[in-house]
């Protein structure tokens, strides 16, 4: 196979028309030719999503693979904690034999936080021995993110065996440190940690680059760091890549790190700086084996139209075409066995037997009722602790909120959607247990209720909601189905109240990718026309548990301080 065009040497910074030869999937010549065209088209090393969590796309890998192509991304790095906190090893596996089924590098690490705290029930846990035994296989090319940053500054002896085991096997650290700076960034630095993907400001990352670290500039479906942390690109080109992290299908269906080099390029940033991030820094740094448009390597390339909109017309894997100008060339793999219209009042899909980890029970009304008499011992309560979400972001402040803001007078405590003022509960999904119950702002619904069993890092089912009865049947709607997100509406006809079903351990489904990203195009709707204000409902909901991530959260076992790392 022949391919001709203007190839783009990111390191030496030039650009050739070249012939390029390919033969059994790599590349066996590149040869210039002198007098070429100075239009494109344009060949590049494919793109790589520098972190990502594949799960959170709500797609097995195998359809995550089938919408990246399109959008010339060939590779990613992807931590499979989720899964891992909800099924352990077993779950790990799932991903890498699922992975292996398409032509695609999913580079997965061996996760570090199983369970990502002592302060939340998880479906799991990977000891020390169980996350070296993974960084020994050559299939795992890096210890995932150390979310738990105040084991390594205090040296936890769990924490440092899964470094070590990771130096010794010399695989690098993934980061994980919000808001760090000064000596304890230095110190968690020094630990052996190399990357953090989790800066939300300038200066905040400009402190860890100071310090050796490498920074990656996050723009997920919720978390949006771009803006604040694309500058540094001029200066630091060989520290910086661009990732994900987390990405719901209806974003990765409009686009993926393509789009994140057009913003980069229009702000003024040099073109080969921006692609250093998307295409080469990645490959070095995780020691990845796939090619990078050199004579030997594997022909895994893209074809752009030009190098300001970066619109991929072709996308290569070891010599196969498998995506041209927006359509996939890779075929379908997922397991559905029978399909209903949807949506509908139950699910949309059922499934053939995934792996799972589900044994919640339905729950009753009542069972979501907040007594003030839950205070115990405490007398003439006057405030109450309260979330507040922020749009684009994982972080959240501190709130505490009069009573009185909660509508008392029958012993209870309610939600205010005229104070925007609303109840958020975390039922644990593993094993029976009382229903953690606070309250948030933010999320702006005016009626009803959404829940999802997508709930970083254990993934419990996470709920937001007006009234009981709301709350209630959407957590029973997740629990019936064994996972999903699920939009309801109080007291409206039959056909109001939306599922979609996830059935592969509560966080992925089984069914075409494309379907899946129209599925949550609906709910998502569905939660906007019931007043949510939010860019991305779901996808904030799915955070408000997440109890690395500072300030107040949710855990199934009570609301949690992440500046003090404790429950309140």
């Amino acid at each position: 196979m022949q391919i001709r065009g203007h190839l783009v040497n990111i390191i030496e910074q030039k650009i050739d028309p070249v012939e390029i030869l390919i033969v059994e999937g790599r590349i066996v010549s590149i040869t210039t030719e002198p007098g070429g065209s100075a239009d494109g088209p344009y060949i590049l090393p494919g793109f790589v999503d520098a972190h990502v969590h594949i799960e959170s796309s709500l797609l097995i890998p195998s359809e995550f693979a089938r919408l990246a192509v399109v959008h010339g991304t060939i590779a990613t790095v992807s931590d499979p904690h989720e899964i891992a906190n909800v099924c352990g090893l077993p779950g790990i596996e799932f991903m890498l034999t699922n992975g292996k089924t398409v032509p695609f590098y999913f580079n997965f690490g061996a996760p570090s936080c199983v369970p990502a705290t002592r302060f939340e029930s998880a479906g799991a846990t990977l000891d020390a021995a169980a996350v070296e035994s993974l960084l020994a296989r050559g299939e795992i090319k890096y210890l995932s993110e150390l979310m738990n940053f105040p084991g390594v500054l205090n040296k936890d002896p769990e924490v440092m065996a899964k470094i070590a085991a990771a130096k010794r096997l010399s695989k690098p650290v993934d980061g994980h440190a919000p808001g760090l700076r000064g000596d304890d960034a230095r110190a968690y630095i020094a630990a052996g940690i190399s990357t953090d993907h989790e800066c939300f400001t300038a200066e905040e990352a400009l402190d860890k680059l100071r310090a050796g670290m490498k920074i990656l500039i996050r723009e997920g479906s919720a978390a949006k760091n771009f803006d604040a942390l694309v500058p540094l690109l001029n200066d630091y080109p060989e520290m910086m890549m661009f990732c994900s992290d987390d990405k719901h299908p209806d974003s990765l269906v409009a686009g993926h790190i393509d789009r994140l080099c057009a913003r980069a390029v229009a702000k003024g940033i040099d073109t080969f700086k921006v692609l250093r991030a998307a295409c080469i820094n990645p490959v070095e740094h995780y020691k990845l084996e796939h090619g990078l448009l050199r004579t030997g390597d594997p022909a895994d390339f893209i074809i752009v139209e030009d190098l300001v909109n970066f619109r991929v017309l072709e996308t290569y894997i070891k010599g196969q075409l498998v995506a041209a100008n927006g359509v996939t060339k890779l075929a379908s793999t997922h397991l559905v066995t029978e399909t209903v219209p949807a949506p509908t009042t139950s699910g949309a899909m059922l499934s053939a037997a995934p792996i799972n980890n589900f044994k919640a029970k339905p729950r009753a009304v009542a069972d979501f009722a907040y007594p003030l008499d839950k205070w115990g011992e405490q007398e003439n309560v006057e405030q109450v602790y309260c979330i507040e979400a922020l749009d684009g972001q994982l972080i959240t402040n501190k709130l505490v909120i009069p009573v009185a803001d909660t509508r008392p007078g029958d012993g209870y405590l309610h939600s205010n959607p005229d104070k925007d003022l609303l109840k958020i509960v975390v039922v644990n999904r593993y094993t029976a247990a009382p229903v953690a119950k606070s309250f948030i702002r933010n999320f702006g619904l005016k009626r009803g209720a959404i829940a999802s069993s997508v709930a970083h890092d254990s993934h419990n089912i996470v709920a937001v909601g007006v009234d009981d009865e709301s709350i209630c049947r959407a957590v029973n709607l997740i629990i019936e189905h064994k996972g999903g997100l699920s939009c309801v509406a109080p007291g409206q006809p039959v056909g109001t109240e939306f599922l979609l079903p996830l059935p592969v351990a509560g966080l992925m489904s089984l069914d075409d990718g494309y379907r899946i990203a129209e599925g949550y195009t609906a709910i998502d709707h569905m939660a906007k026309e019931l007043g949510a204000t939010l860019a991305a409902p779901f996808m904030t909901l799915s955070f408000m548990a997440l109890l690395v991530i500072p300030h107040l959260k949710l855990s199934d076992l009570g609301v949690f301080d992440g500046d003090a790392f404790q429950l309140l």
